[in-house]
This record gives C-alpha cells, sequence and structure tokens, in this order.
C-alpha cells in the first residue's frame, strides 16, 4: 500500500512539475505544433474552395472493401486488432506536391517518436484517385519505409487503394473534399490527418503538412480511450486538453487544480498517518 500511495505522489509531483515546465513554455510564447502565419501549415489560395467539414464523434465504415499494396481485398478494422487505432490520411499516390509534404510531415513526426509506428498505431493512407493501383502503392510504401529507416516499424506503414464509390464514400464520411483539376491536371485538395478510435470513430483532426510528435502521439493515445501508453501518458493527457484553434495540446487549468489538490491531500495524508499510529500507540 506503502508502495502504490508513493508511487502517485511521484505520477502527481510529475504533473505538477510538467505543468509547471509547460506553462513557461506556452508563455515563453514557443508553438511547436502550430507555425505562425504565412508558413508551412497555410492553405494556398488555389485551394480555398477545397477545405475539410469537421466530423468528431461520426465514424467512418470499418468493414468497406480496400486493396492493400500486395493486391490483397482488406479493411480498415483489420488494422484496429488489439484495441489499436488508426491514423487515417487521405491522398493520392502520384500527387506531385501536397500529398507528398503531407505524409513528409507525418514521417518526421514518426521518427522522433520512442516506440516504432504499428506498436501504438498504425498508418493507413488511402488513395482516392480510383486510377491508382496496389503496385503503385506497394511504390509508394516503399519510399516511406526507406525514409522512415526503422524496420521494426515497417508492420505500422499501410497504403491501400479501392474503388471510387468506396474511396469517395470513406471521404466524405471524413468530411474530406477533393475536385480533378483538368488546367493542371492533378487533383486539388487539402491535407489532414484522422485519428480513429477501434470502433471507427473520428476523434481528432490534425491538419497541415507539419506535425508535432507529442501531439500526434496524445491523440492516438485519446483515440485509443486510453488503452495504449502507460501511466506517464495518461497523467498527462488528463493535464491537458486539445486545444483546435492553437493545434495542440494545451493545460487543462481545472484538471492540473484538481491534480494538486490531490497532491495536497496526499501530502498532508502522507505526514498525518504516522501521527495518528503514534497517538494510538501513546493512549494504549
Amino acid at each position: 500500500m506503502a508502495r502504490s500511495v508513493g508511487g502517485k505522489l511521484r505520477s502527481l509531483v510529475f504533473c505538477a512539475l510538467l505543468a509547471a515546465a509547460a506553462q513557461g513554455a506556452f508563455a515563453q510564447g514557443r508553438d511547436f505544433a502550430k507555425p505562425p502565419p504565412g508558413t508551412a501549415n497555410d492553405t494556398p489560395a488555389e485551394l480555398e474552395d477545397i477545405d475539410i467539414k469537421d466530423r468528431l464523434g461520426e465514424k467512418v465504415d470499418l468493414d468497406a472493401k480496400l486493396i492493400d499494396h500486395n493486391g490483397k481485398e482488406v479493411t480498415l478494422r483489420d488494422y484496429t486488432k488489439n484495441g489499436r487505432p488508426i491514423l487515417l490520411s487521405l491522398a493520392y499516390y502520384s500527387c506531385p506536391s501536397l500529398c507528398n509534404f503531407h505524409l513528409n510531415g507525418l514521417n518526421d513526426a514518426f521518427k522522433q517518436m520512442k516506440e516504432p509506428l504499428g506498436k501504438e498505431f498504425n498508418l493507413v493512407v488511402v488513395s482516392f484517385d480510383p486510377k491508382e493501383t496496389a503496385t503503385l502503392a506497394g511504390a509508394k510504401r516503399d519510399s516511406y519505409l526507406r525514409a522512415y529507416d526503422r524496420p521494426d516499424g515497417n508492420d505500422g506503414w499501410h497504403f491501400l487503394t479501392g474503388p471510387g464509390p468506396t474511396t469517395a464514400a470513406l471521404a466524405e464520411s471524413v468530411g474530406f473534399k477533393y475536385r480533378w483539376d483538368e488546367a493542371q491536371q492533378q487533383y486539388a485538395h487539402a491535407a489532414a490527418a484522422f485519428a480513429i478510435a477501434p470502433d471507427g470513430t473520428i476523434t481528432r483532426y490534425l491538419y497541415g503538412i507539419v506535425f508535432d510528435p507529442t501531439t500526434v502521439r496524445l491523440s492516438m493515445l485519446e483515440a485509443s480511450k486510453g488503452k495504449i501508453g502507460n501511466a506517464i501518458d495518461k497523467l498527462i493527457l488528463f493535464c491537458f486538453h486539445y486545444d483546435p484553434k492553437a493545434n495542440r495540446y494545451t493545460l487543462a487549468a481545472f484538471n492540473v487544480m484538481r491534480a494538486g489538490g490531490v497532491l495536497v491531500l496526499l501530502v498532508i495524508g502522507a505526514f498525518l498517518v504516522p501521527f495518528w499510529f503514534r497517538t494510538k500507540e501513546n493512549v494504549r
């Protein structure tokens, strides 16, 4: 019991120290998740009519039939086994620019994470171009495996294709709009990754082409409903909440106050309990 209380005390002390450090960093104007206006995550003018409609809390069809990079029929449900969530990205593999920037940004975040991709969540990229094939998906996957350069995480990368109606329905379910630009001979679309819970619920939108690895990981921890990660991860998630305007996790003041209150009570209890026992012994 003493060890259990001691462990909780250490966790709460960690939370308080984390909150103080994070608050200091934010006060100094450090924003690692969202660049200032005019930089990487700004939407180009030609894409202003191509948006993403927020459908948080709604569900995607986990049983829709798609094709993996080996030409095998799969479903999204195949990648949510053991309670793992998926980070879904809609792209097309022959895209000359934005899709590559988006996937490169995700890869940069994955490389900074301690755990290899696939252990806590899977990345699933689905092409919305019905003309693209499993061969092209495999080639794109191979290029990202080389860039990722962590063989223990190879099983976490999944590049899929599918029939037009199926991929269009998936895009519609997450509010992702796109259109073919005949003049440019390419698709016009925005960029976002979607955190999908094991039951198909959309739990988070991660917009743009630059991603903070902590924000990505906490988003996936939320999507798993706390089933992945360790006690410290869950404590951090308790102390922070996602701010969609800032595109990052920020301190949840009320939760920090609650944690601080519990910490104070535990510290007081740690001093008073021995005193009570000594008092009882003296009375006897």
